[in-house]
């Protein structure tokens, strides 16, 4: 089976939105730090691209989840693969998603966090299927809406593929 990419949402268009966020975050924590969270390995392209583009002070870690359970179904659990190499004491937060479904991994990354005693905890996110949501999670800032469509390109992919393209796109199969 053959895979097509149709461009979804355009890089000019992502440029844009995560220049957009970038700016709205540092009015927000303006004379402060903020402390970046990615989620591997889709986060990475996106926390990149909005570092570079919050003026105040940014340190970053990184951690990779998932959530387990019988085949495709998630078991409400998650599994951690790679824990924080710092501790969030105290630091303003934010967790840096690529997308967020169903939100399951997401609320129950939020409640480990918590534990950890952060100033603050946000999330921002690169893409939102608000169609797919199963557990209600408070996003902060969100770049884009989709559709409830597999989607590839910076950062997200299909079988390891795509990651690098600069823009998102639908993943479309052909014979």
């Amino acid at each position: 089976m053959k895979e097509n990419i149709k461009v979804l949402i355009s890089e000019a268009d992502v440029d844009k939105k995560i220049e957009e966020i970038g700016k709205a975050i540092s009015e927000r924590y303006a004379g402060k730090t903020v402390h970046l969270i990615c989620v591997l390995k889709g986060g990475a392209f996106f926390m990149c691209e909005l570092a570079k583009r919050i003026t105040v002070p940014v340190s970053m870690d990184f951690m990779a989840v998932s959530s387990y359970g019988a085949g495709t179904v998630s078991s409400g659990s998650i599994k951690m693969i790679k824990d924080l190499d710092e501790s969030i004491e105290g630091k303003e937060v934010i967790i840096v998603e690529d997308i967020i479904d169903s939100g399951r991994t997401l609320d129950k990354l939020m409640e480990l966090l918590k534990t950890r005693n952060p100033k603050s905890l946000a999330v921002c996110t690169l893409l939102d299927k608000p169609d797919r949501r199963v557990v209600d999670v408070k996003v902060d800032y969100t770049c884009f809406n989709i559709p409830d469509e597999f989607v590839v390109g910076y950062g997200l992919d299909y079988d390891q593929k795509y990651r690098n393209l600069p823009y998102i796109g639908v993943v479309e199969f052909e014979d």
